[in-house]
Parts: structure tokens; sequence; C-alpha cells
């Protein structure tokens, strides 16, 4: 059955014809979005869900959500979306920042402009016929020190324009590297500096408890006499309070704002005040923005519904068409070698340790991670998946490694899945075969090659003779019919273990009757998700 997609804000045709393109079902009421009833009477019906701004994707929301998969937010900003519910929904949340980069950047030095040349308040003299040519002194911005609080996608394009009207740049971001930085042809400073050096700073984070209040009353006061401020990236990273109060006094001569604490903004501090530009929120409000993140969010929606490549995900690593054509065997193996050591482990797991090895080192492994931990903790909830499994092992504080190393062996590459509980230490290891077919390739450190099937079962014995006849045997008076049988044990006469895929479920019946022999240490009945 072909995915269905409910687009419940304004999105183009054009959009919403590339969802229909590609065999999406889709439902566009652009309306929905603002009546939360409604939407929580008929989300349930979808597969994905298209928004903007106005759909507000809250717990009430998702709890009626049950096939929901992905969100899509055209459009960077993602508050009105609750994440944390989503994950643990198991819904991919996806954004699209590159779609509005250029018109955010463009407003940003607009608004530069504005509040340096006063062009505003000019503007609304003369409208009024007034002549007050002496009135608006503003300033040059060739030469200027321009602090940019965060050089990532949006910041990296403000630098570059900046340095064509000639200024000087200087960046805070901890995530930008030395050499990025020369590459960018900016000077990478610490926070401190920046406050104490910049005539201009703009701000090109995220709202995170990190950046929250980040121009705080205090770190204003570090701020030099005569600063303006832009801030065309959150409300909340300006206190802005602790602002007009610096605007009244003339430490900072001015000030242009997009955005803020609290929007829609009836009422804000920095209202009225003299030199001081507003706008709605307009930062990526042109056509061509409107435009490129619909389209981008129909595409990105349509990859993840009908190939399983997760793009810009906000609480799941990404992993592009390309790479989940790729790994999609690699993901399915991850998942059949968690889901092995979930069935079979009893006692609460304290950690986890995932090695890879050889080709499958060079991989996409934060979403190969999510994939095995997903296999394991099916046992605690069978709804988890890639997206919720993380937060449901760190939320039983389930610590978290992973290893990667050169191929050591005969195999291009394998994973070998590790658990440590209270009492013991559990490991299985899989590789992919040419064929593109996962399979098991050691357990408990004895070497196997096992095809992973829906129904199997499991043993473990002493190696001695009669095993195979047993096994054999019982499954044919059950009726059950083996596919394959695969034997493998440590060394002549010590431990031994036997993984059966069968057709059908192994019954209680027969395993009662494996266990009166007396031949088998451990029975094991084991299910896959298998297509």
């Amino acid at each position: 059955m072909a995915p269905k997609v409910l687009v419940s804000d304004k999105l183009s045709e054009t959009a919403v014809q590339i969802f229909r393109d590609r065999g999406i079902n889709v439902d566009f009421l652009p309306d929905v979005g603002k009546d939360k009833d409604k939407l929580a009477e008929i989300i349930g019906q979808y597969d994905g869900l298209a928004i903007r701004s106005a759909t507000k994707v809250t717990p009430t929301i998702l709890k009626h959500a049950d096939n929901l998969k992905v969100i899509g937010r055209a459009g960077i900003g993602t508050d009105n979306v609750d994440k944390d519910a989503a994950s643990q929904k198991g819904v991919i949340v996806m954004n699209t920042p590159f779609g509005n980069m250029i018109t955010t950047a463009e407003h940003a030095i607009a608004m530069m402009f504005a509040v340096a040349r006063q062009i505003p308040e000019a503007s609304g003299s003369t409208h009024a016929g007034k002549w007050e040519k002496s009135k608006f002194m503003g300033v040059e911005l060739t030469g200027k020190t321009l602090g940019v609080i965060g050089a990532g996608n949006i910041g990296g394009i403000v630098c570059e324009r900046a340095r064509g009207l000639k200024m000087k740049v200087i960046a805070y971001d901890p995530f930008l590297g030395e050499d990025k930085a020369k590459a960018m042809q900016v000077e990478k400073v610490e926070l401190e500096d920046l406050l104490k050096r910049a005539d201009f700073i703009t701000l090109h984070v995220p709202l995170t408890d990190q950046t929250r209040n980040i121009l705080s009353r205090e770190n204003l006061e570090k701020t030099k006499t005569g600063v303006r401020i832009i801030n065309c990236a959150r409300g909340g990273l300006v206190d802005e309070d602790a602002l007009a109060d610096m605007l009244k006094s003339g430490h900072v001569a001015g000030a242009a704002f997009d955005v803020f604490s609290e929007e829609p903004a009836k009422e804000n501090p920095l209202f009225n005040l003299p030199n001081v530009v507003c706008t709605p929120h307009l930062g990526a409000a042109t056509t061509e923005a409107q435009e490129n993140v619909a389209l981008q969010v129909a595409e990105q929606m349509s990859n993840y519904l009908l190939d399983g490549a997760v793009e810009n995900a906000l609480n799941m690593p990404s992993m592009t068409a390309e790479e989940a054509k790729v790994m999609g065997p690699w993901v399915a193996l991850a998942g059949h070698l968690g889901s092995f050591i979930g069935q079979m482990t009893d006692e609460p797991i304290k950690a986890i340790n995932i090695l890879y090895d050889g080709s499958v080192a060079e991989m996409n492994l934060p979403a190969l991670n999510c994939a095995a931990i997903a296999g394991i903790m099916k046992k605690v909830n069978p709804d988890v998946n890639m997206v919720s499994a993380p937060v449901v092992a760190a939320e039983r504080g389930i610590q978290i490694s992973t290893t990667n190393q050169a191929k050591s062996g005969a195999f291009e590459g394998y994973i070998k899945l590790t658990v440590v509980t209270k009492n013991l230490e559990r490991s299985i290891g899989g590789t992919v075969f040419s064929d593109g077919k996962p399979r098991f390739i050691q357990i408990k450190g004895i070497n196997i090659d096992a095809e992973i099937g829906r129904h199997m079962l499991y043993t473990t014995n002493n190696d001695v003779p009669g095993i195979i006849g047993s096994l054999g045997q019982t499954m044919g008076e059950h009726g059950v019919n083996i596919a394959n049988f695969t034997l493998g044990r440590a060394n002549a006469g010590g431990e031994a273990i036997a993984l059966l895929y069968v057709d059908e479920p192994v019954p209680a019946e027969a395993r009662a009757k494996l266990a009166e022999t007396g031949l088998f240490n451990q029975i094991k009945p084991l299910q896959f998700d298998v297509a």
C-alpha cells in the first residue's frame, strides 16, 4: 500500500505534486493545522505530516498518530514540534535547513544596513513631510568589525557577504575549525574577545540550553560602546530587557530584530525605542525561499517513505538515498544482531558495545548504531524503532560505545555486538554476503554460517553424538520444516550451538520433547523481522 501524507499548512502545488509523482497518496488540507481537534481526529490515517509553522505537533497530537513515521517541516525552525515526544513515538522530525539560507542571510545584511543608516525612522519621518536630514546621522559598514556568533550555514553566508562589504569579520563558533575559518577568511575568536571588539554583532545559532541568553545582561555589558546588534536567528538568544536598558543608556547604538522571545510579538521591551528596527520574523519570507523549502521537504519525506533515506533529521542520524541503497542489508543485519541479543537476554542490560570491522567501518555508523539498539530494545518495547531506541536505552541508563577497525579477518566487513549485564557478557557477530543477505557468523565466540529467517530455533549443548538426529526427528514429528540447519562448536567435545531456520514457529511441545532428551543446555525460539 502506498504511503499517505497529510499537508496541514500552506505548501506550493508544485511541492504537493512531488508527492503524487512519487506514488504517494497526499491530502492537501492547508487549514487543518490550525484546528488541533480536527488534526488529532485524522492524523492516525497518515504515514507523513508536512507542515510549516502554523501546525503545532504536540504530545496530544502524537498520541493519536499511530501510523506516523515522519514529520517534515518546510523551514528551519521546529519549535512548533515536540521533538522529545516525537522521538518517544518513533517519529522522525526533518527540517529543511538549506532552502532559505541565502534569504535569511540577506535579511540579516539588510537589517544591518537599516540600523547603520536608521533607514526605517528616516523613511517614516520623510513620509510625514519632515526633512530631518541632520537627525539621522549614520555610520559606514566599510572597515567596521562584524562579530558573527555562529558561523554555520547561514552565518557563513553572512561572513562572505560582509567581507564583500569590506568589513573585518570575526566569528565565535565552538564547531568552527581553524582550517575552515582560514578558508572563510574570518578570524576565529572566543566570545569574550568578540564582545569587546565588534562594532556590529549578528547572531546565527539555534536556541539551545547552551545558546539561550548568550547575549545576557552580563555579556551585553562587555560590548564596546556604540555596538549595534542584529538578531535574525531565534528569539531568546538576547536578554531583551537588558538590551532595552542599554539602548536607552546609549551603550548600544542600535538593534535590528526579526525574532523575539515571544511570538507573535504584540508587546516587547524593544518596541518604540529609537534606532531599533523590527520585522515580524521575515528571515525566510521570500518567494524563492518558500518555494525551495516546500520542494525540499516533499523530496525528503518521499525519499524516506519510499527508500528509507533520512535527510536533515533532528532526532536521528541522516542517511542519504545513496547510502540507504548500500547500507540497507547492513542496517538489517545490525537490527538482527540486536534482536538476537535482546531475545536471549533476560537481565537488565548495563552496556552495549558495537564493533565495526573492515568495509562497514567506513559507513554511516550512527545509523547502524540506531538499528542495533532498536533490535535490542524491541524486547522491552515491541513498538520501538531506530528513532525511539536510543531514547529508550538512555532512559534505562545503558552505556553505548562503538569501536571501528580495519579489516582483520576473512570477511570484507562484519559487525560484532556485545552486551553486558550484571552477571554475563553476550556477543554475536554477523556479515553481509555478496548476495546482499545478512548472516550470523559468530555466537559466543563460536564460528558459524547461519542464514537468518523469520522463525529460528537456537540450542546449546555439549559436543556429543545425536544432536542432529534429535533435532531433525523432533521437528519432523511436530510438522516443522527445516529450511536451514547450522552447527558450530568451540572444540571437539566442548560447547556447541545449533541454529535452525524453520518455516513456522517451533511449538512448545517440540521444545519440551527436546528438553526431555537431556542433550540440550538451552533451547530458545527466536523470531526476526525478515521480509
